[in-house]
C-alpha cells in the first residue's frame, strides 16, 4: 500500500501553491475579510476556468475532473496554508458531497455541472442556534402541503450563507431527516450575516418561514448520507488544518531565526528550540493523521468514520496549539494587528470548533469502537 503522493498529485501541490501566493497573500486576505461577500469573483473564476478547483472531486459524468479524494486534500492543505477566502469549503465540498452522497440521481444530474463550474456557489445548513452537529439536533421543519415542500425554523453558523445561491438543508420530516433545496432568492428566505471571530470564513443564520423546497433523495431517509458527508467533511477540514499549522510552524522557526535578542538569534536559546521541535512533531503526527484520512475518504474504506473523528480532534488541537505558540515565539509583535499570526489564530479557533470540537469527535471515536 503506498500513501506517498504520486507525481502529477505533487505538480498539482505546486500550481495551487503558485497560484494562491499571487492571489492570496496576506493583504489581499484582510482586503477580501472586511467585505460582505468576502471573496473576489474574478479569482473564484479563475480558479474554476484555470485550475479546475471547484470541478476537482466531482465525478466526470456530472461535469467535473474525476480525481479523488486525496488531490482534494491536496488542494486544500494550500488553501489552509493561504488562509483563502473564498466559498470553496462550502460549495466543492460541503455542497457537492452533500449531493453525492444522497443517491438522487436527478438531482446530481441538475446541481453538480453548476457547482463544478463555479457558476453555482452552494453551501450546506445543518446546525442551528444550539451549534450541535450531531443528527439529533436539527429541528427546522419541512412539510409537504398543497404547495408542494415547506420549510419553517431557521439554521445558524452556515458557511457562506449570505452568498449561496442554492442551499441544500437539513429539516426534519414525520419520517426523519430529510435534505431540501432551497434557491437563495426563495420566498421566505431571510439571510443575516453573523459577526465572528474568524472573519475569513464567513458565516450566516437563515430564517425559512412557508419557503418552498425540493427534496433531494427520499424524504425522512437522508441521515446515512448526511453522517457520511460530515466524515467527509472533517477529513477535509483537517487537511486544511495541516496546511495551516504548517504555515504557523514555517512563521515560528524563520522568526527564531531572524530575532536578535541578548545577541544571539532567540532560536539558539533552548526554550525556543523546544518549542519549535515539540510542533514539528506534533505537525507531522496530524499530516499522518490526515493523510491516512483522505486514504481512506477515497478509497470509501469502512475505517472512515474513525478516522475522520481522529483526525479531526488531533489536526484540530496541533492547530490551534501551532497558532498560539507561534504568537509566543513572536512576541509582542505577534498580538498585534498588523501581524498575520492572529489571523491563522482565530482560524485554528473556529476550526476546532467546526464540525464538533476535539472531546466531541474523540468520544464520536470511543463509540465507535466500543469503548
Amino acid at each position: 500500500m503506498n500513501f506517498a503522493f504520486s507525481e502529477e498529485q505533487e505538480e498539482l501541490r505546486q500550481a495551487v501553491h503558485r497560484f494562491l501566493a499571487e492571489k492570496s497573500p496576506e493583504a489581499e486576505v484582510r482586503r477580501l475579510m472586511a467585505t460582505e461577500e468576502g471573496y473576489d469573483p474574478a479569482v473564484w473564476r479563475q480558479m474554476a476556468d484555470q485550475l479546475g478547483l471547484q470541478s476537482l472531486a466531482i465525478p466526470e459524468e456530472y461535469g467535473g475532473a474525476g480525481f479523488g479524494f486525496v488531490e482534494l486534500v491536496v488542494v486544500l492543505e494550500e488553501m489552509g496554508a493561504a488562509l483563502l477566502c473564498a466559498p470553496f469549503f462550502s460549495s466543492a465540498v460541503l455542497a457537492a458531497q452533500a449531493l453525492l452522497t444522497s443517491g438522487d440521481a436527478k438531482a446530481k444530474d441538475r446541481w453538480l455541472p453548476g457547482i463544478a463550474t463555479g457558476e453555482r456557489i452552494a453551501t450546506l445548513a445543518l446546525t442551528e442556534d444550539s451549534g450541535r452537529w450531531d443528527l439529533d439536533a436539527p429541528e427546522l421543519a419541512a412539510r409537504l402541503d398543497d404547495d408542494g415542500w415547506l420549510l419553517e425554523g431557521h439554521k445558524s453558523f452556515v458557511l457562506d450563507g449570505q452568498l449561496a445561491t442554492l442551499l441544500f438543508v437539513v429539516a426534519r420530516t414525520a419520517g426523519g431527516l430529510g435534505l431540501f433545496a432551497v434557491e437563495g432568492d426563495a420566498e421566505g428566505l431571510v439571510r443575516t450575516p453573523l459577526s465572528t471571530m474568524d472573519q475569513t470564513r464567513k458565516q450566516a443564520r437563515l430564517e425559512f418561514a412557508r419557503t418552498p423546497a425540493e427534496p433531494v433523495g427520499a424524504p425522512g431517509e437522508a441521515g446515512p448520507g448526511i453522517e457520511k458527508t460530515l466524515q467527509l467533511a472533517a477529513v477535509a477540514l483537517a487537511a486544511e488544518q495541516i496546511g495551516g499549522a504548517q504555515h504557523c510552524l514555517d512563521s515560528s522557526v524563520e522568526y527564531a531565526k531572524t530575532r536578535i535578542q541578548f545577541g544571539r538569534p532567540i532560536g539558539s536559546f533552548q526554550a525556543i528550540k523546544h518549542k519549535c521541535a515539540d510542533l514539528l512533531l506534533e505537525v507531522e503526527s496530524a499530516r499522518s493523521a490526515a493523510y491516512y484520512a483522505g486514504w481512506a475518504a477515497a478509497e470509501d474504506s469502512d475505517e472512515l468514520p474513525l478516522v475522520a473523528s481522529l483526525a479531526k480532534s488531533y489536526c484540530s488541537e496541533t492547530y490551534f496549539h501551532a497558532a498560539a505558540e507561534n504568537i509566543q515565539i513572536h512576541g509582542g509583535i505577534g498580538f498585534t494587528w498588523e501581524h498575520d499570526a492572529h489571523l491563522y489564530f482565530k482560524r485554528a479557533k473556529s476550526s476546532e470548533l467546526l464540525f464538533g470540537d476535539p472531546a466531541y469527535h474523540r468520544e464520536l471515536l470511543a463509540q465507535r469502537i466500543g469503548i
